[in-house]
C-alpha cells in the first residue's frame, strides 16, 4: 500500500492537464503516486496521459459519473494511507505535500485537511472556492477564511496560522482513506457541488477534526468544469446544499433552519430576476427547491444512520450565526470581522 495518492479526476480536460500536471508530477512525483482517474474524456486526454505522462497512472471510468461518484469509484481502485483529491486546474509548489502531511501523520484525529488556496490569475489574492480553509454558518451558508460570498481578500499573511475549519476544499482535499471509507465517501447523488462540504460535515459528526495548514500553498484556476455563472451550478449548489443539511442537521434544529431557508431561497430567486435580470439562475433556483422536496424523503435512511451514529452531542456544530446578516446588514466583508465561534 502507498502511503500518498493523488487522483485527478478529469473530464475532457487535456488541455488542463497539459497546462498544470507538469507541476504535480514535478513537485509531488517523489513523495505520492500520482493518478489520473478519467471520466469517459472524449476528447484526447488518455493519449495525451500516455504519450506526454507515462509514469502518471490512469484509471479509465466507463462513463461521466460525475465529482462525486468519479471520485468513489477511482478512490476504490487505489490502495494508499492517505488520497489527494486535486482539481486538474490546480498549480501545486515545491513541498506543498510535507506539512499536510506533517498534520496528517501527527494527528490521528485530523481526517481532513487542505492548503492555503490562491488565485491562478491573481496569486495575491485568495481563491473562491477555498480560500484559506471553509466554514458553514447557522443556515448552512458556506464562507471561507478569506473570502465571504464574492468579497475575496488579498493574502496578506493574516491567516497564515493552522486552524480548525468546518469543511476542506474539493479542489485540493487531503483525506485519511479509512476516514474517507468510514464516512462513505462523497454523496454520488450530488454529482458535483457542496459534496466536499457534506463529507466534512459527517467526518465531523463523526468526532473527527478538519485544518487548513496554510504553511502549504496551492494556485488553483476555478471554474474549470461549470463556469460561475451557469445556471447548472446555481441549481447543483442550492439542491445539494439544502440536501446536506437535510442529512446532517439534527432533528431539534430541523424545522427551523428549513422554515428560514424556504423564504431566503425564495428571496434569493427574486432576486436574480429582478435586481440582475438573470432568468436562468432565476429558474434554476426554484427547479432546485422543487426537486429537492421530491427526493429528499429518498435520504431518510442516510440521515437515520448518520444521526443515531454521530458522537458529537452539539445539536449543530456549525458557526452560530448568520453570515447573510453580518455581511448584508453589519457590513463584515472579512472573515477576522466575523463573530469568534
Amino acid at each position: 500500500m502507498d502511503k500518498i495518492a493523488i487522483v485527478i479526476l478529469n473530464w475532457n480536460g487535456q488541455k488542463m492537464l497539459a497546462q498544470y500536471l507538469p507541476s504535480v508530477m514535478r513537485h509531488s512525483n517523489n513523495d505520492a503516486v500520482v493518478y489520473v482517474a478519467d471520466n469517459a474524456s472524449t476528447d484526447n486526454s488518455l493519449d495525451y496521459l500516455a504519450q506526454h505522462f507515462p509514469h502518471c497512472r490512469t484509471i479509465v471510468l466507463e462513463k461521466n459519473w460525475g465529482f462525486a461518484e468519479g471520485y468513489n469509484k477511482a478512490l476504490a481502485q487505489v490502495e494508499a494511507e492517505y488520497y489527494v483529491l486535486l482539481n486538474s486546474d490546480v498549480e501545486v509548489t515545491h513541498q506543498w505535500l510535507t506539512p499536510l502531511i506533517e498534520e496528517m501523520d501527527a494527528h490521528p484525529s485530523t481526517a481532513a485537511c487542505q492548503p492555503k488556496l490562491l488565485a491562478m490569475h491573481d496569486k495575491e489574492s485568495f481563491e473562491y472556492a477555498g480560500a484559506s480553509g471553509g466554514f458553514i454558518d447557522c443556515l448552512g451558508y458556506p464562507y471561507c477564511r478569506g473570502r465571504i460570498f464574492d468579497h475575496v481578500e488579498k493574502d496578506n499573511g493574516q491567516y497564515n496560522y493552522r486552524q480548525e475549519i468546518h469543511w476542506a476544499t474539493g479542489a485540493c482535499l487531503v483525506v485519511r482513506a479509512k476516514d474517507y471509507w468510514a464516512a462513505g465517501g462523497l454523496d454520488a447523488r450530488f454529482f458535483a457541488h457542496n459534496e466536499e462540504i457534506d463529507l466534512c460535515w459527517r467526518l465531523r459528526l463523526m468526532g473527527k477534526k478538519i485544518y487548513c495548514i496554510p504553511e502549504s500553498a496551492v494556485f488553483h484556476v476555478g471554474g474549470g468544469t461549470l463556469p460561475k455563472v451557469n445556471p447548472m451550478k446555481t441549481y447543483l449548489n442550492f439542491r445539494n446544499n439544502l440536501t446536506m443539511l437535510y442529512k446532517n442537521l439534527a432533528s431539534s434544529q430541523m424545522r427551523k433552519v428549513m422554515t428560514w431557508r424556504l423564504v431566503l431561497d425564495y428571496v434569493a430567486a427574486l432576486q436574480t430576476l429582478i435586481l440582475n435580470r438573470n432568468w436562468g439562475d432565476f429558474k434554476a433556483i426554484l427547479k432546485a427547491r422543487h426537486d429537492f422536496n421530491a427526493w429528499k424523503h429518498s435520504f431518510d435512511a442516510t440521515r437515520g444512520e448518520i444521526q443515531n451514529t454521530k458522537t458529537i452531542n452539539t445539536d449543530n456544530p456549525n458557526s452560530h450565526f448568520s453570515i447573510l446578516w453580518q455581511y448584508y446588514v453589519k457590513g463584515k466583508r472579512t472573515f477576522d470581522m466575523l463573530p469568534q465561534n
